[in-house]
């Protein structure tokens, strides 16, 4: 024997306690050698009480209720078989066979494994699956709609007042409401809201309750089971609210839920749970809501368009949304704001004049802060600057007849000094005449004037502006 041999044999025991398993050595007769101190553990059996026992006497005794010895030695194949014990801990069983030099059959080695275990291990892993599941559904909600977030612009005392309430209910975990006409910008302050909270580092998902079909909208925010309608997955699908937990859900325009789907959000707001299309138990979702609408909910529970009970649970943390009509002084800083953006967007250079900014702080916007926005859109797509005047306006903001020949009258409210104005109103002429002539050469011949007198002018021009 080597000293390599007398090493091992010296351990042998050692190194099947090391072992992670439990393992069970008998021999081809039946009878148990030894047992390593995680199958003590696993069967609370000892060394003592098993060794020099036959398997078929232990089995008799009832120790165990199946035995793997006599199927391996009969077949010399490995086995494996689920084990009960007295105590009622089930084990799974692998059996190998071990031969000796001439190929008989020896041992049998026989590995235990605690199956309650491997089912906690089974349900580790489960839940990390669901964990990456729910991630990769939060990606894809992300994806489909940006949740960046940008501080909303404003002038106005009254905007400063909404968004001092709203940093308020952000700290708490709240329902907050938020009420306002069309594009007056509910969705921003809900991002903002958002981004004030304890929940800012999670995903904002945002849900259009009157963008979803009717037909949709329960499965899409509460989820389904695998096969609970034609065509649905046969894995099933975690709604809107799963997706979320542990975040929030913005519920935009939520006066637009049909009342069977408000009184599935009444038990989400109540309870927390939620219960997935042919589901039969409910699930616990955490997940803090905030709403927006630009109905008014009060009269439309007085018509019996809305849950009393749920309008009560909503009308928590409330706010409202001025139009813009109401803040005229938020229409300039918006107005550049959105100039400034699209310019950057198309590569170009434009600013309002004055009496343009005042036409557009005087209109009424009945679309509110989207309707401007859009407007400002419209006009970097079609001038080319530099300057937009009242003219270039639509004709129920200017109050100016497109048709009509160009007075002084969009001048009458600009505070320049009149050189200024004049130097600009003579640039514009010399640029349109290079225009039509071809060269400033011709236009200085046209105009009985020299070439330098031309350029002097077209640059003092720039300068003064």
């Amino acid at each position: 024997m080597t000293k390599c041999d007398e090493l091992l044999a010296r351990n042998v025991h050692s190194i099947l306690d090391a072992l992670p398993e439990g393992v069970f050595i008998s021999d081809a007769a039946g009878v148990s050698l030894c047992v390593n101190r995680m199958y003590e553990q696993l069967t609370g059996l000892t060394q003592e009480q098993i060794e020099g026992k036959n398997v078929r006497d232990l089995m008799q005794e009832g120790t165990f209720d199946c035995i793997l010895n006599p199927e391996i030695v009969r077949t010399g194949r490995p086995t494996t078989r689920v084990q009960q014990l007295k105590n009622g801990k089930k084990l799974v069983l692998m059996g190998f066979p071990v031969f000796d030099a001439q190929g008989a059959l020896c041992l049998v080695c026989t590995f235990a494994r605690d199956v309650s275990l491997l089912a906690s291990l089974q349900e580790q892993v489960a839940g990390q699956c669901k964990l990456i599941e729910q991630i990769n559904d939060q990606l894809a909600c992300v994806a489909q709609g940006s949740n960046t977030f940008k501080e909303p612009l404003y002038a106005s005392r009254a905007m400063e007042e909404v968004t001092s309430l709203l940093r308020r209910f952000a700290k708490t975990d709240a329902t907050v409401l938020i009420l306002g006409e069309t594009g007056s910008g509910k969705d921003v302050f809900a991002r903002f809201t958002h981004a004030h909270s304890a929940r800012s580092d999670k995903v904002l998902l945002k849900v259009d309750c009157g963008g979803i079909s009717e037909t949709l909208t329960e499965s899409e925010l509460f989820g389904y089971m695998p096969g609970a309608f034609t065509g649905a997955s046969n894995k099933g699908k975690a709604g809107y609210f799963e997706i979320a937990n542990g975040a929030t859900v913005f519920l935009d325009e939520v006066g637009e839920l049909p009342l069977a789907m408000q009184t599935r959000l009444l038990r989400v707001l109540q309870d927390g749970e939620i219960m997935r299309v042919g589901a039969s138990s409910p699930r616990k979702v955490d997940v803090r809501i905030i709403a927006a609408t630009n109905r008014d909910l009060a009269a439309c529970v007085e018509e019996g368009t809305f849950r009393r009970d749920l309008f009560y649970r909503l009308n928590v943390a409330t706010v409202a949304i001025p139009p813009l009509r109401q803040r005229r002084e938020d229409v300039r800083v918006l107005a550049e704001h959105f100039l400034a953006q699209f310019c950057a967007k198309y590569r170009k250079a434009l600013a309002f004049m004055d009496v343009t900014l005042e036409r557009l702080a005087a209109y009424d916007w009945p679309g509110n802060v989207r309707e401007l926005q859009n407007l400002v859109h419209s006009l970097v797509i079609t001038l080319n600057g530099p300057l937009v005047s009242p003219r270039d306006l639509p004709t129920h903001i200017s109050g100016l007849r497109q048709d009509a020949p160009e007075t002084a009258e969009k001048y009458l409210y600009d505070s320049r000094p009149l050189r200024e104005i004049m130097a600009e109103k003579e640039r514009e002429f010399l640029l349109k005449a290079v225009e039509v002539h071809g060269s400033v050469q011709r236009v200085a011949d046209f105009f009985h004037t020299n070439r330098s007198t031309i350029f002097r002018k077209l640059q003092g021009a720039k300068k003064t502006q």
